[in-house]
C-alpha cells in the first residue's frame, strides 16, 4: 500500500497546513460574548484565520516535495479549495452551535496525517485504524462517522503539532454543516468548495443516514444521524460532491441551475456558467451542447480547404491556359513565317528560271561566246545566291545584300530594275522571316558575348517566339539531307547545333566479379565508347548488358571490379561528372500525377545550368518536346496503374526526356526501344542522332532491334554469356568480321537476330565447321591481341596457334578447383555478401568527388523552391483522397466524442488514438528518388519540401479531428490545449512514418503502423510488472502524449476534485509540471526520426 500511504500524504499536504499561532478554546475569551451579534463577525474571522492557517502551510518539507508533482500553485490551488471569505454563514452557525468549543473540535495536523494515512493503507471507506480516542477499550460517540468531541477545558490544542493526537472524548456531538469527521476520528474537517456537507438523516425504510452510506450504530438508541463522513476521490466520496446540475457556492448551500437555457453546472461547481452563444442548455444541465460550434468550425476547415484547392487547381489551370495559348500563338506563328519564306524561296526560283529563260531569248541576238560566258557567269552568280539565301536563314550570321542586279548584263533598262528591286525585296523577306520581335544578336569574335540589340527577352510570349523561331530553323537545316555546298556552308555556321562537352570512356580489361560467390558479371571487356556516337550494346539475356552500362555509369555495388576505366584519357571518377551524365533506367520512373512537361520542366530546373537564361531553358524543353514527338500530349497526365494516362510508348520517350532535357554529354540508356512500335523507335533514334550531332556520347542497350534501327548505330558492342565481349567496332564492319570468322548472316534474315542467335546456342556458327559459340569470345581477344583467361586457354589452343604475336600475358595455369561449400558455408557466404553489398551501397552513397563537370546547377535552396512547387501540384491531384482521410478522421472524432463521453474521472485521454501516419509521402516515390538523387539532385532539398508540404496536413487534420470529438465530449480542457497536444503527436507520429516508409516495403510499414501505437500505449499504460517494463513506458511516446492531454484536463479539477487530481496523477505517475517537457519530447521525437528518415533515403538507397 505504498500508494496509498504516499496520496495520503499528498491529501495532507494540501490540507494539514500549519497554523501560524498556538491555538486554544475560543470559551476562555470570548464564550460569554458568543451571542452578541456585534462580537460573533470578529470571532468568525478569528475562527477563519486560523482554518486558514491550518489548510495555506503545508506541514513538512518532505510532504512539499511529494505534493509538488500534482499542484503547481499553492496559492491558487488553496483559493480554489478553501478560500470561504466570501461567506462564512456555515463557520459562524458551527460556532454558535458549539458556543465556541470549535477549535477543540478541529483536526490537528496528526490527525489528519493519520486519518489519511490509514484511509488509503486500510482501503475502507469507513473505518480507520484505532488510535489515542478510538479503539478496542475507548469508543466514545464522537467516533461514530458524522460525529466530533471536545476536549478538557484545560488543554492546550496546538492545531500545527503533526506528531501527537490529542485526547477528545467529551461533549461529542454531532459534526457541524461544512465539515465532515472521519469514522474512527473525533474531530472535524472543513469541507472543500465544491462539496455539499449538510446533516444526514435518517432513512427508516433502510436505515442509511442520506445523503451519506453510513448506519446508525447497533445499541444505541439516542444516536442520531450526523455529518459528512468522508472527503477523498470520486469514485469513493461522491456524495459529498455537488451534484450536476447543481452548484454549492459554499458547502452548505446548494442551489440548482437556473431555469431555461442560459447556464449549465457540471458536478463539483461553486457557481453556475453561462452557456455559449448559439449553444443549447437543459434545464439543470450538467454541461452544454457544443455542437454548434464543431459544425461551424467544420464549416471553416471545409470552406477553407476548398478555397485552398480549388483556387489553386484554378490558379495552375488558368496559368497553363495562357501559357499554352502563347506557345501556341508563337509556334503558329513561326510555322507561319516558315511557310511564308518557302513560298518567297519558290518565287525567287521562278524568278530565277525566268531570267534564264530571258537570257536564252536575248543570246540568240548576240554572238554565241557572249552569250555562253554571260549565261556562265549568271550560273555562278545564282550559286552564290542559294548560298546567301541558306545563310539568311541562320539566327547570327547575316547574309550578304549582293542581288542580280551586279550581273553585267541585262535584256533591257526597265527589266534590269525590275530585276534588281524584286531580289532585294526577297533577301530583306528572308532577313525578316525568322527575326523575333524585339530580338536581333549579331555573331562577334570568338570568345565575345552576344550583345542584344533590342530589348530583352522577358514575357513568355517573347520567351515561345524565340523558341520556336530557332525550332523552325533547325528543323529547315536538318530537313536539307541532299547537302550543296551553301548546306556545307549553313550546317557549319550554324550555331544551334552547339558541342558540348566531349566524355570519351575508355576500358580495359574491365571484370566484374560477384562478391561472396565469385562468379563473373563482366570479364575482359576492353574498348571505348566515343563522343558523337551511338553504341548499342546487344547479347542475349544474361550476357551482363545492364551489368556494363552500370559499370560506366559507376552504379556498380556489391562487385568487385578490376581492370582500368579512363574518362577522357585521365583515370577519373565517372561520378565527378555527374551532373552532364544522363541514365535512363529501363523502367519507366516518371512521376505519373504529373503531366508530361511537368515532369520534363522539373528535371531541366534542377539540372541544367543555373546560369543558363530562361529562354534558352524553354528551347532546350520544347525542342526535347518536339523531337520525341510528345506535343499531342505535353499537357496530359503521364498515368500510373489505377489511373489511366498517357500510352505506353510516350511513356517511355518521357523516361528518355527526362535526361535529354538536362543536355549531357554522357547518355546512357537501358533497352530505350523495349515496348516500343517500330515508328516510334525511329523517332527515339532521330532524336537520339541529333543528340550525338552535338558531340553526345551515347551508349544504349537494345533488345534485337530491326535492321532500320540496326543500320542508325554507329557502333556496336556484342556480348556474350558471361559478359565477354564477341565484337565491338562499327556497325557496318560487324557483317564482314562474322563472315571472317566463318559466319554469315543468311538472305532476309536481321543481322542481330542472327549474331544474338547464335550466341544463344539456337543456331550454329557454321554448320561445316566444329567450331563452337563459346569459342567466339577468345576468338575477339585473338583478333585484337588480348590476354586469354587461364581457364579459356585449354579450350582455345588451337585458335591461338592460328594468330601470331598473340600475348596470353602470365596466365598460363588453371584455376583451382572449387571446393564444394556445405550447406552452413553456403549460408555463411550469403550474409557475408549480403552484409559486404549493403556497405558497398552506403559507401556508395556517402561517396563524394571533385566536379569536373563545370556545370553550376542550382543550390539546396533552388531546388527546394522547385520541389515545392512540383509536390504543391502533386497534393492538389491528390484531392480526393486527402478528402477521403479528412472524412475518416471527422467520423473517428464524431464516434468516439459520442460514444467516450469524456468523465469528470477519465480526462479524455481517448484523443491519443488520432494518429494520423504520413506513408504515401515517401514509399510511393522511391523509385523516383532514387533516380533524382543518383543524377546530382539534391537529397535534402526532396525531403525538406516534402516534409514541408506535409505540415499542411499536420496543422490542419488536428483541427479536423476535434471539430468532431472535442465538440461531442465536451472535456474541461479547452480546446487550444487539445489541440496543441494533438498538433505534437501528429508531428510526432508523421516523423515515425517517415521512418517507416523508408525502412520497409508498404506492406510491412502500413502493418507497423498500426500495429507500434497499440504496443507502445500498452506498455506505457502499465502501473505494475517489472521495473525494467515500467522504464521502457517511460520512454514511448504515447506515455508522453497521454500525459500532456491528462495534465491538461487535471489543471481544469480543483477545489473538491483536489484529491482525485492527486490520486489519478499518483496512480499513472505524471507530473503536473510537466506539460511542456511533454510536448517538446514529442517535438524531439519527431525531429529525431525525420533525421533517421533523411539518413535511411540517403543511405539505404538502391542504384538503379
Amino acid at each position: 500500500m505504498d500508494g496509498g500511504r504516499l496520496c495520503a500524504l499528498l491529501a495532507i499536504a494540501v490540507l494539514s497546513l500549519a497554523q501560524r499561532a498556538h491555538c486554544q478554546s475560543l470559551d476562555d475569551d470570548y464564550g460569554s460574548q458568543i451571542d452578541n451579534p456585534a462580537v460573533l463577525p470578529y470571532v468568525t474571522q478569528l475562527v477563519y484565520s486560523r482554518i486558514s492557517n491550518l489548510t495555506s502551510t503545508i506541514l513538512t518539507s518532505q510532504i512539499s516535495n511529494r505534493s509538488s508533482f500534482c499542484i503547481k500553485d499553492p496559492e491558487a490551488d488553496w483559493n480554489r479549495a478553501f478560500n470561504f471569505s466570501s461567506n462564512l454563514d456555515f463557520l459562524t452557525a458551527c460556532i454558535q452551535r458549539t458556543n465556541g468549543d470549535i477549535t477543540r473540535r478541529l483536526c490537528t495536523a496528526a490527525e489528519l496525517k493519520f486519518y489519511f494515512g490509514n484511509f488509503f493503507e486500510s482501503g475502507s471507506t469507513n473505518y480507520l485504524k484505532p488510535n489515542k480516542n478510538c479503539n478496542l477499550t475507548s469508543w466514545v460517540a464522537g467516533c461514530e462517522p458524522g460525529w466530533a468531541c471536545s476536549g478538557e477545558s484545560s488543554q492546550k490544542v496546538d492545531l500545527k503539532d503533526s506528531q501527537d493526537i490529542p485526547p477528545r472524548t467529551l461533549d461529542c456531538q454531532t459534526c457541524c454543516e461544512g465539515f465532515f469527521c472521519p469514522h474512527g476520528l473525533t474531530c472535524m474537517i472543513p469541507c472543500p468548495l465544491g462539496s455539499h456537507c449538510p446533516l444526514a438523516t435518517l432513512n427508516k425504510a433502510t436505515g442509511v443516514c442520506e445523503p451519506y452510506h453510513y448506519q446508525l450504530p447497533p445499541a444505541q438508541p439516542n444516536h442520531t444521524c450526523g455529518g459528512a463522513n468522508i472527503w477523498a476521490d470520486v469514485s469513493s466520496s461522491w456524495e459529498v460532491f455537488c451534484a450536476a446540475g447543481s452548484y454549492c457556492p459554499t458547502s452548505t448551500q446548494k442551489i440548482p441551475c437556473s431555469s431555461g437555457y442560459w447556464h449549465y453546472c457540471q458536478q463539483g461547481s461553486t457557481s453556475e456558467k453561462r452557456c455559449f452563444k448559439l449553444t443549447s442548455c437543459d434545464p439543470n444541465s450538467s454541461n452544454q451542447n457544443i455542437h454548434a460550434y464543431g459544425i461551424m468550425l467544420l464549416a471553416a476547415i471545409s470552406t477553407l480547404l476548398l478555397i485552398i484547392y480549388n483556387c489553386s487547381d484554378q490558379v495552375l489551370t488558368t496559368r497553363e491556359r495562357r501559357l499554352t495559348k502563347s506557345r501556341e500563338t508563337a509556334a503558329r506563328s513561326a510555322r507561319e513565317k516558315a511557310h511564308a519564306r518557302e513560298k518567297w524561296k519558290d518565287a525567287k526560283e521562278a524568278a530565277k528560271r525566268h531570267a534564264i529563260g530571258l537570257q536564252a531569248q536575248l543570246s540568240r541576238t548576240f554572238s554565241r561566246k557572249k552569250s555562253i560566258t554571260h549565261f556562265e557567269h549568271f550560273k555562278i552568280l545564282s550559286q552564290k545566291s542559294d548560298i546567301e539565301e541558306d545563310l539568311s536563314g541562320l539566327p547570327d550570321v547575316h547574309p550578304s545584300t549582293s542581288s542580280a542586279s551586279e550581273q553585267p548584263f541585262a535584256a533591257s533598262k526597265g527589266k534590269k530594275m525590275e530585276g534588281n528591286d524584286l531580289m532585294k525585296k526577297m533577301h530583306v523577306t528572308e532577313n525578316d522571316l525568322y527575326s523575333v520581335e524585339g530580338f536581333s544578336s549579331e555573331m562577334e569574335d570568338k570568345g565575345k558575348k552576344k550583345i542584344s540589340k533590342e530589348k530583352d527577352i522577358h514575357t513568355h510570349s517573347q520567351i515561345f517566339k524565340y523558341a520556336y523561331s530557332q525550332l523552325e530553323k533547325e528543323k529547315a537545316l536538318q530537313q536539307n539531307k541532299n547537302l550543296t555546298f551553301s548546306g556545307v556552308i549553313s550546317m557549319a555556321t550554324d550555331t544551334g547545333l552547339k558541342k558540348r562537352p566531349m566524355i570519351e570512356i575508355s576500358f580495359k580489361d574491365l571484370t566484374l566479379t560477384l562478391k561472396g560467390k565469385g562468379k563473373h558479371l563482366l570479364r575482359c571487356v576492353t574498348g571505348r565508347v566515343m563522343p558523337g556516337r551511338i553504341t548499342a550494346v546487344m547479347g542475349p539475356s544474361g550476357a551482363g548488358k545492364t551489368t556494363f552500362l552500370s559499370a560506366l555509369a559507376g552504379k556498380a555495388v556489391g562487385c568487385t571490379m578490376t581492370g582500368l576505366i579512363l574518362i577522357n584519357g585521365e583515370a577519373e571518377s565517372i561520378r565527378c561528372y555527374k551532373k552532364i551524365i544522363g541514365f535512363v533506367p529501363q523502367d519507366d520512373v516518371v512521376y505519373g500525377n504529373l503531366t508530361v512537361e511537368e515532369n520534363l520542366w522539373f528535371s531541366a530546373r534542377c539540372r541544367l545550368s543555373a546560369d543558363l537564361p530562361k529562354p534558352d531553358r524553354v528551347l532546350i524543353v520544347e525542342r526535347v518536346i518536339e523531337s520525341l514527338g510528345l506535343q499531342t500530349v505535353r499537357n496530359s497526365i503521364v498515368g500510373t496503374v489505377e489511373k489511366r494516362g498517357i500510352s505506353g510508348g510516350q511513356r517511355k520517350r518521357v523516361n528518355v526526356g527526362l535526361e535529354m532535357v538536362m543536355e549531357p554529354s554522357l547518355l546512357i540508356l537501358d533497352e530505350p526501344t523495349s515496348g516500343l512500335d517500330s515508328a516510334s523507335s525511329q523517332l527515339l533514334l532521330q532524336a537520339l542522332r541529333r543528340e550525338a550531332l552535338e558531340g553526345v556520347n551515347i551508349c544504349m542497350v537494345v533488345h534485337q532491334p530491326s535492321y532500320t534501327l540496326f543500320k542508325m548505330f554507329d557502333d556496336m558492342i556484342l556480348l556474350a554469356k558471361g559478359g565477354l565481349i564477341v565484337y565491338h567496332g562499327s556497325v557496318r564492319n560487324a557483317e564482314e568480321y562474322f563472315a571472317g570468322v566463318g559466319i554469315n548472316v543468311p538472305e532476309r534474315v536481321n543481322p542481330p537476330d542472327h549474331f544474338i542467335d547464335i550466341l544463344e546456342g539456337i543456331v550454329r556458327p557454321n554448320a561445316n565447321s566444329p567450331e563452337s559459340y563459346k569459342e567466339l569470345p577468345v576468338r575477339w581477344m585473338l583478333h585484337n591481341g588480348y590476354p586469354v583467361p587461364p581457364d579459356m586457354q585449354h579450350s582455345s589452343a588451337g585458335l591461338a596457334m592460328l594468330s601470331t604475336g598473340v600475348n596470353l600475358g602470365n596466365r598460363l595455369g588453371t584455376d583451382a578447383g572449387n571446393e564444394e561449400q556445405s550447406f552452413a558455408g553456403e549460408m555463411w557466404l550469403d550474409v557475408k555478401s549480403n552484409v559486404e553489398l549493403q556497405r558497398d551501397i552506403i559507401r556508395h552513397n556517402f561517396l563524394r568527388s571533385r566536379d569536373l563537370s563545370n556545370r553550376r546547377t542550382p543550390g539546396v535552396l533552388l531546388q527546394y523552391k522547385y520541389f515545392l512547387g512540383r509536390i504543391g501540384k502533386q497534393r492538389l491531384r491528390e484531392a480526393r483522397l486527402q478528402a477521403i482521410d479528412y472524412l475518416i478522421l471527422l467520423l473517428a472524432g464524431a464516434c468516439l466524442g459520442s460514444i467516450n463521453k469524456i468523465s469528470d474521472a477519465t480526462f479524455g485521454a481517448s484523443a491519443l488514438l488520432c494518429k494520423i501516419a504520413a506513408l504515401r509521402s515517401f514509399s510511393q516515390d522511391k523509385l523516383q528518388y532514387w533516380r533524382e538523387s543518383s543524377s546530382g539532385i539534391s537529397s535534402l532539398a526532396q525531403f525538406l519540401s516534402k516534409d514541408t508540404i506535409d505540415h499542411f496536413n499536420i496543422v490542419i487534420k488536428p483541427a479536423v479531428y476535434l471539430s468532431m470529438f472535442y465538440f461531442f465530449s465536451n472535456p474541461r480542457s479547452s480546446f487550444t490545449d487539445n489541440y496543441v497536444v494533438l498538433l505534437c503527436l501528429v508531428y510526432c507520429v508523421t516523423g515515425i512514418a517517415y521512418v517507416l516508409a523508408i525502412f520497409l516495403e508498404p506492406g510491412p510499414s502500413q502493418l507497423f503502423s498500426v500495429l507500434l501505437p497499440v504496443v507502445l500505449t500498452l506498455i506505457s499504460t502499465q502501473t505494475g510488472g517489472s521495473k525494467l517494463l515500467q522504464n521502457l513506458g517511460k520512454l514511448c511516446y504515447p506515455r508522453w502524449a497521454l500525459e500532456a492531454f491528462v495534465i491538461a484536463n487535471a489543471e481544469r479539477y480543483y477545489g473538491v476534485w483536489l484529491i482525485t487530481r492527486c490520486g489519478v496523477l499518483l496512480k499513472t505517475g505524471y507530473n503536473l509540471h510537466d506539460w511542456a517537457l511533454c510536448l517538446a519530447l514529442l517535438i524531439l521525437t519527431g525531429v529525431v526520426c525525420r533525421v533517421i528518415a533523411f539518413f535511411g533515403m540517403v543511405a539505404f538507397q538502391k542504384k538503379h
